[in-house]
């Protein structure tokens, strides 16, 4: 069996673990969500901002999420599965055929 910390113990993260970047964007939104997928995940993450003073170093900034070294492995599959999952099917479904006066929800 693995001995792992319990989750109640990665909860205090140690200041002396080490920690990878697994994952980096422009956008503080996508940044966002891929943290919520790690941590729905089990994996707790750091989001961090590289912002800098636009005036002195233009075009220099982003977002970066950072994950326990022992944990990096499982976060980068997880963010893997996550870029590689098909898109909203909704919008690929072709009503044209339906007829409004069939469907039972229709007044």
């Amino acid at each position: 069996m693995e001995n792992r910390p319990s989750s109640a113990a990665k909860a205090s993260p140690n200041p002396k673990e080490k920690l990878v970047r697994v994952f980096d964007t422009e956008q503080e939104s996508e940044a966002l969500i891929v943290r919520g997928l790690l941590e729905s995940a089990g994996i707790d993450a750091d989001l961090t901002s590289l912002d800098a003073q636009q005036d002195i170093l233009p075009g220099v900034g982003g977002n970066i999420i950072l994950v326990r070294e022992e944990d990096a492995p499982e976060a980068r599959r997880v963010i893997k599965e996550y870029r590689q999952a098909p898109g909203d099917e909704t919008a690929e479904l072709d009503i044209s055929g339906l007829n409004p006066d069939d469907d039972p929800t229709v007044s």
